[in-house]
C-alpha cells in the first residue's frame, strides 16, 4: 500500500511541476509522415524521436529506480526510452530486480505468468510501459536483445507466438516496436524469423510502428528496407566521434527508395570508450554526443538518440560492470549532454519540420575540402527546408567558412548563432541576400561548437529554439 502511494505522490507532483510531457502516447498512434520522411502524431503534427538508451531498464529497476529515470528523462525533454524486454545481460536466466524471469527455461514458449499484480516479470514490464506513458514518454521496445533469434532460441516455429503475446498485451500502450537488437539480419533465417515476429505482433492486434535496431555501423536499410513490416529504419552509427565512414551513411539512408524515415538509434553514447579502446582513445564527452545529434539530424534522420554508458546497463556501482562505466547511472542521468538533446530538439521543432531537407550544397567548399567542410571529428553538415526559407549550418569547430545563401528564397535574410550548449541564440542581424557569404562562429575553439542559423525575413520566424511550430 505504501509504495502505491509513493508512486502516486511521484505523478501528482510531477503533474504540478508542469514537468511532464504534455503528450499521451497511449491515445497517440504514430505515423509516417506524407513525404515519408518523418514520424509524425496522429493528427499530423511533426513527432520528433529524441530517444534515451535504457536497454536494462526492464531487467535490472525497481519500481522507485524507474520513477527517478522516467520522470528525469521525461523533465529533459525525452520522447522515445528504448529497453529491452529480454535484455542481453543473461535476461532469459537471471532474475529481474523481483526475482521474476521473463521465461521458463529460456524459452520463449513457456512465459512466466501468474494471476493477480506484480506477480510476474510482465507485471513489472506493464508497470513501466504505463509509467513511461504516463510521464508523456513513449516506450521504444525490443521483444528481446539479438542474440535470442541469432542463438534461434526465438525461431522460425515460436517467434510468431511470442510476437502475439507481446502485440495482445500491449497493443494499447504508447510505444514503438524495434526488433532486431544489436545484430545483423545477413541470413534468409534471420529475416524470416524478423518476419515471423512482426507478423505475430500484428496477429496480436497492435498497430504502433515497426523498426529493427542494427548492429554497430550498420543500418537496417542494408537488409531490410523493402519488408513490409519495417515502417523506419534505423541505424547503428556507433561508438566512434569519427563522421567519415558512420554518421554519412545517414544521408545515404535519407535518399534510399522507397522512401522511409531513417534514425540513429544508438550513436556514441556519452562517457563511453570511444572505438571501445579507453586505453589509447579515452572517454567520449558532452561535444561528442553533440556532433553525433547534429550529424545525423541534419543529414535527414528524423530525431536522434541519446545514451550513456552507465545509464543503458543500469549500473549501479554493485553488480558487475560492463567495459568500465565511469560513475552510476544515478550520477550519469544529469550529465552535460543528456541535459543538452533539448536545445537540439527544440531548434528543430522552431522552424517548418515536414519540409526540411538536408543540403550539403549550403557550405562552399574550400581550396582543402578536408578543412571546410572537413572531416574526422570536424565535419559541417547543413540543412534547409524546401522553400528556402531557412537553413542552418552545424559548426563543429571554430572556423571560417562561406555559405552559399543564394540556395535561400529570400532578398534579406536574419542571422543567428544559435548555442547547443545552453540553447541561447544571438542574432548577428539582417543582410542582403547575396551569391555567398562569410560567416565565423563566436569563440572559435576546438569544443565550442555552433549552429548558424539564417531565416528569410518575410517569414518572421521567431528566434531559434524559442517556439514551436505546430504544423500540420
Amino acid at each position: 500500500m505504501m509504495n502505491k502511494i509513493v508512486v502516486f505522490c511521484t505523478f501528482l507532483i510531477a503533474v504540478l511541476c508542469g514537468q511532464m510531457n504534455a503528450e499521451n502516447p497511449a491515445k497517440d498512434l504514430l505515423k509516417v509522415s506524407n513525404n515519408k520522411h518523418f514520424l509524425v502524431h496522429a493528427d499530423g503534427r511533426p513527432f520528433f524521436y529524441l530517444g534515451d538508451t535504457a536497454w536494462e531498464l526492464f531487467h535490472r529497476t525497481t519500481k522507485q529506480d524507474a520513477e527517478l529515470y522516467l520522470k528525469t528523462r521525461s523533465t529533459q525533454g525525452y520522447t522515445v526510452i528504448q529497453a529491452v524486454a529480454v535484455s542481453e545481460c543473461q535476461g532469459d536466466q537471471v532474475p529481474n530486480a523481483y526475482g521474476f524471469l521473463p521465461w521458463k527455461d529460456s524459452n520463449p514458449d513457456q512465459m512466466m505468468i501468474k494471476d493477480g499484480p506484480d506477480n510476474d516479470y510482465w507485471d513489472y514490464v506493464d508497470f513501466i510501459v504505463r509509467r513511461a506513458n504516463d510521464f508523456g514518454l513513449y516506450v521504444g521496445f525490443l521483444p528481446s536483445w539479438g542474440g535470442y533469434w541469432k542463438d534461434r532460441i526465438l525461431n522460425e516455429k515460436n517467434a510468431r507466438r511470442y510476437g502475439k503475446f507481446l502485440g495482445e498485451r500491449y497493443k494499447n500502450a504508447g510505444l514503438i516496436w524495434i526488433l532486431g537488437g544489436d545484430r545483423s539480419a545477413n541470413e534468409s533465417r534471420d529475416v524470416s524469423i524478423l518476419r515471423e515476429l512482426a507478423a505475430g505482433i500484428r496477429d496480436g492486434g497492435a498497430r504502433q510502428l515497426i523498426t529493427f535496431h542494427p548492429c554497430g555501423a550498420c543500418g537496417s536499410a542494408q537488409w531490410l528496407h523493402d519488408e513490409k513490416w519495417l515502417d523506419f529504419n534505423m541505424r547503428q552509427n556507433g561508438h566512434t566521434d569519427n563522421y567519415s565512414g558512420r554518421y554519412d551513411k545517414t544521408l545515404e539512408d535519407y535518399g534510399r527508395t522507397p522512401t522511409k524515415p531513417i534514425l540513429d538509434a544508438e550513436p556514441i553514447y556519452e562517457d563511453h570508450p570511444i572505438d571501445f579502446n579507453a586505453k589509447e582513445r579515452g572517454y567520449s564527452t558532452a561535444i561528442d554526443v553533440r556532433r553525433a545529434f547534429y550529424w545525423d539530424v541534419f543529414n535527414g534522420a528524423c530525431g536522434h538518440t541519446y545514451g550513456n554508458h552507465a545509464v543503458w546497463q543500469m549500473y549501479d556501482g554493485k553488480r558487475e560492470p560492463v567495459n568500465m562505466p565511469l560513475m552510476t547511472w544515478r550520477e550519469a542521468i544529469g550529465q552535460p549532454g543528456a541535459r543538452q538533446m533539448i536545445f537540439g530538439r527544440k531548434l528543430m521543432e522552431s522552424r517548418p519540420f515536414l519540409t526540411r531537407i538536408p543540403d550539403p550544397n549550403l557550405i562552399v567548399t574550400d581550396r582543402v575540402a578536408t578543412n571546410i567542410p572537413g572531416e574526422g571529428r570536424y565535419r559541417f553538415v547543413a540543412t534547409r527546408d524546401e522553400a528556402g526559407t531557412y537553413a542552418m549550418i552545424y559548426v563543429p569547430v571554430g572556423r571560417k567558412f562561406y555559405v552559399q545563401t543564394s540556395l535561400l528564397k529570400a532578398k534579406k535574410i536574419k542571422g543567428w548563432w544559435y548555442n547547443p550548449r545552453t540553447g541561447v541564440p544571438t542574432s548577428i542581424g539582417v543582410f542582403d541576400n547575396k551569391d555567398k557569404k562569410l560567416f565565423k562562429s563566436p569563440t572559435p575553439g576546438e569544443d565550442l561548437d555552433w549552429v548558424l542559423v539564417l531565416d528569410d525575413t518575410a517569414k518572421a520566424y521567431a528566434a531559434p529554439g524559442t517556439k514551436r511550430l505546430n504544423e500540420e
